[in-house]
């Protein structure tokens, strides 16, 4: 039962994540693109830039620490999945994560969370 309540807590996060984004000027063009290599919350652009967007939930500590360095090699290895078969040609990206607290509802948006 609670992986029912944490589904749907999880989607409810990436709606209000898409919506935050754009309410600040980003398209979200794809919301949960998965793959054999992973899975990508949100894909947006921003300008020119693609953007690939981690949303993480939490309701006890910190959802940037949910985000760690295994999390991040499969958002990696899904977006380098997405560049080659949904992107053509090289276009300029960037890894942003919007972290949410489940007790408060609170967004935390942090940009280029991972350099390549």
């Amino acid at each position: 039962m609670g992986g029912v309540d944490t589904c749907k807590r999880g989607r409810e996060a990436e709606m209000l994540a898409a919506c935050f984004l754009e309410h600040r000027g980003l398209r979200v063009t794809v919301r949960n693109y998965r793959c054999s290599r992973g899975e990508l919350d949100l894909v947006a652009q921003e300008g020119l830039i693609l953007v690939f967007v981690e949303v993480r939930l939490r309701t006890g500590g910190h959802a940037a620490d949910s985000l760690d360095a295994r999390k991040c090699r499969y958002w990696v290895r899904a977006a380098r999945h997405y560049l080659a078969h949904c992107a053509p040609g090289m276009p300029i990206c960037r890894f942003d994560a919007i972290f949410v607290d489940g007790q408060t509802g609170l967004l935390e948006w942090r940009r280029d969370v991972i350099w390549l």
